[in-house]
């Protein structure tokens, strides 16, 4: 039987934490947690939006425990600050959703290239700052949302930046393979220390959400817009059914580390199901040089999870 999202179970005193939950899939997973109990954190960037994603939370789930904090991926100054005003008593759940795609050519204000810096290194950093509250919450879970398009490209590790030239697909495939070296490199360093904290992994299949639409529209390339738009709507699958693959990895029964979930039906929609993913985001030598990568570029270090022994 297909797996729904009133098949989660009951959240009550458990606390989540969701990046880029403004719109589009992450919305309807902080909703679906908050309607099933859990207090929930929107992490966004645009203080407008985030307030306006609580209250219509609050007007779909009157009873529901939600509330905006500030949070922008490409600046890592908001990230720490995020981190270190975070006052709950536990994290039980961390849904790395927010994300990019497909940008023309810019960088975050920490130099990074715009998709490798939002979509990996600021989660990659949020994650490590606040991982003492994830590995003192019994049971706590991180997913990481990556895409079906991590196929198109494996992480190039010498060139993280894409500074020897810029194609904003490439870009946009490695950092999702990005999103899941770094989750298999979590979960075996996890497991190396005994934590009981399970690092997975998720994607949406096509769900329509503005994130196709937003590198055309900012560069004003109408006809290209216009196109996805329509490709949106003919293709995709509702922000509700996107969003199901995230919340099975975050609150079903049994979910394995490692482990990545998307739609049942080649990957594109459907009831979550156990995904495909390319064999090079499983390499264990590759995770932990992107793990050293990361750990330069952001200035954050894990010192309470460490590297498998060999």
């Amino acid at each position: 039987m297909a797996w729904t999202a009133n098949d989660i179970p009951d959240l009550s005193g458990r606390t989540a934490v969701v990046t880029g939950a403004n719109s589009g899939i992450g919305f309807c997973t902080a909703r679906e947690l908050a309607r099933a109990g859990a207090r929930v954190l929107l992490a966004c960037r645009s203080e407008e939006r985030g307030k306006d994603a609580v209250r219509r939370i609050l007007r779909d789930v009157p009873a529901a425990r939600a509330g905006y904090r500030h949070l922008d991926l490409g600046d890592l100054s908001t990230v720490r600050a995020f981190a270190k005003e975070y006052d709950a008593d536990r994290l039980d759940l961390l849904v790395n959703n927010a994300g990019v795609m497909a940008l023309p050519h810019r960088t975050t204000p920490d130099g990074f290239e715009s998709q490798m810096g939002v979509n990996h290194l600021g989660h990659f950093a949020l994650t490590g700052l606040l991982m003492r509250h994830l590995l003192d919450t019994p049971g706590a879970r991180v997913v990481t949302v990556s895409s079906w398009l991590h196929a198109i490209a494996d992480v190039d590790l010498g060139d993280l930046n894409s500074e020897r030239g810029y194609r904003r697909w490439i870009a946009y495939a490695r950092s999702k393979s990005a999103n899941l070296l770094f989750v298999h490199e979590l979960a075996r360093r996890l497991a190396a220390v005994g934590a009981d904290t399970v690092a997975a992994a998720a994607h949406p299949g096509y769900a329509r959400t503005e994130l196709q639409t937003r590198g055309a529209r900012m560069e004003n390339r109408r006809v290209a817009e216009r196109l996805i738009g329509i490709a949106n709507r003919v293709v995709g699958q509702s922000a509700e059914a996107g969003a199901l693959p995230l919340l099975y990895a975050a609150t079903a029964p049994g979910v394995r580390p490692d482990s990545f979930t998307g739609p049942r039906l080649q990957g594109w929609r459907g009831s979550p199901a156990p995904s495909w993913r390319a064999k090079w985001t499983l390499d264990d030598r590759a995770g932990e040089m992107l793990w050293a990568a990361s750990e330069q570029l952001t200035g954050v270090t894990y010192p309470m999870v460490v590297p498998p022994a060999g």
